[in-house]
């Protein structure tokens, strides 16, 4: 071999060798939750391990979120590389064939160590489309102080009624100490996520088996009386603006005597760094009324990868990495045990986390009684606890939710809502071609 044709073969090896390690942008959007910034935070770990990967993060507000990642996937944008979604565009979306189904996953990523709920709610037909970086659902915070004081006692399963009786106790407006915190504001993952498990505990169904609304039966009014008159008398002023992260920062400064949220929130409200009362709560199962079924919800936050991200190695990389067991050791390293993911693994419940977290028994017990398949009291044709697995319950239970924020807010009374959403649920179903 000649000098330039020696000359040659290096430049070509050196080209190769620099278009291998070249720079890879990796726009990442996620929600605006504690453990999502706590991911952003420690993803610098990610770089350093990965340093031809640069990380792009776009983190927003759930509603927003989700509205943006939507369009985006839909239109094939390709604005981002990996998208943090839950239970519900994974199912859909990967059906649909919009996002990369999550093979090939490093030997070390020990897949069967995720529950299999967890997986089975992430996958369509046994194909997996996102890797789940927490999984919850919801349970009941008290202050256990405030109960003590009042010589109240929390059952392990309460009901709604004695939800209100609580809050009618410990309402003490004047104090800025609220009976009851729930979510109001609208959209399908806010307010709807909550008062479907309401809706369900006192027997009632989104659908009937041939697809009906059923938003004029007794059950929903009920329901929905309920929570309207409870969250008027004994919940705190502008609740129709809270969702997650506002009602988790009224809680942890002390104004909510009772909480039924994300079971993810006990890391948050049992950290003295960023809860005033986090010795004084207690944990409890969600509220049930006529029935247990579906009064809990089941939802997991997870990282899937769109098909049209032009990143697709390194962002099932970075994806594989933030929702690994490694992951969690680094969450209990740097911020403590109590602090690792829930809900996703069963090696999370070692001995030690268990005891670091007392939040953590509900929260299992919780997952594994979740059963998204046989939601309700009454027999439906969809799957979903507090949500409905079809491509339009994204509109349905937004437009939905507008309702019954305005039933909450008095533009409305609960009657006019039910009948609102009985009207305008009945239109989309009927211009879908419900039945199918």
């Amino acid at each position: 071999m000649n000098h330039s044709a020696k000359a040659l073969v290096t430049v070509s090896c050196l080209s190769l060798s620099a278009f291998a390690y070249a720079a890879e942008n990796l726009t990442i959007a996620t929600v605006n939750n504690s453990d999502m910034i706590r991911m952003q935070r420690l993803s610098k770990t990610f770089e350093e391990q990965n340093p031809q990967i640069n990380l792009k993060w776009v983190v927003l507000e759930e509603n927003v979120l989700r509205q943006r990642l939507t369009t985006d996937i839909a239109t094939k944008g390709g604005q981002f590389d990996v998208l943090t979604i839950g239970m519900y565009e994974a199912s859909l979306w990967g059906e649909k064939g919009w996002l990369e189904p999550m093979t090939d996953l490093p030997a070390d990523y020990a897949l069967d160590d995720v529950f299999p709920s967890v997986r089975e709610g992430l996958s369509v037909k046994g194909k997996l489309y996102a890797l789940p970086f927490y999984a919850e659902s919801s349970i009941t915070y008290y202050r256990t102080d405030l109960f003590e004081q009042a010589g109240l006692n929390m059952p392990d399963y309460p009901t709604w009624e004695q939800m209100g009786e609580f809050a009618a106790k410990l309402h003490k407006p004047e104090q800025e100490q609220y009976g009851i915190c729930l979510r109001g504001k609208a959209g399908w993952g806010e307010n709807m996520a909550l008062i479907s498990t309401v809706a369900n505990a006192y027997g009632a169904r989104w659908f009937d088996e041939q697809w009906q609304p059923e938003f004029t039966g007794s059950e929903w009014k009920q329901a929905l009386n309920f929570y309207v008159d409870t969250m008027k008398h004994y919940g705190p002023p502008g609740a129709s603006s809270n969702g997650f992260n506002e009602n988790l920062a009224l809680f942890n400064s002390g104004k909510c005597a009772l909480w039924v949220d994300a079971s993810v929130a006990g890391s948050f409200v049992t950290d003295s760094s960023q809860s005033k009362i986090a010795d004084q709560v207690g944990f409890s199962h969600a509220p049930q009324q006529v029935t247990d079924k579906g009064s809990a919800w089941l939802y997991s936050w997870a990282l899937g990868i769109p098909t049209s991200s032009k990143s697709k190695a390194a962002a099932k990389l970075f994806s594989a990495w933030a929702t690994s067991q490694e992951y969690a050791k680094l969450v209990a390293e740097t911020d403590g045990v109590a602090n690792v993911p829930p809900g996703t693994r069963a090696s999370t419940y070692s001995d030690a986390y268990m005891a670091a977290a007392p939040f953590a028994k509900v929260t299992l017990e919780s997952l594994k009684q979740a059963d998204p398949a046989n939601p309700t009291l009454k027999p439906v044709p969809y799957v979903g606890i507090q949500l409905v697995t079809i491509p339009e319950f994204q509109a349905i239970g937004t437009q939905v939710g507008m309702q019954f924020t305005a039933a909450l807010t008095g533009h409305m009374s609960v009657d006019q809502a039910l009948m609102a959403a009985q009207q305008s649920t009945a239109r989309e179903m009927k211009r879908a071609g419900y039945p199918k």
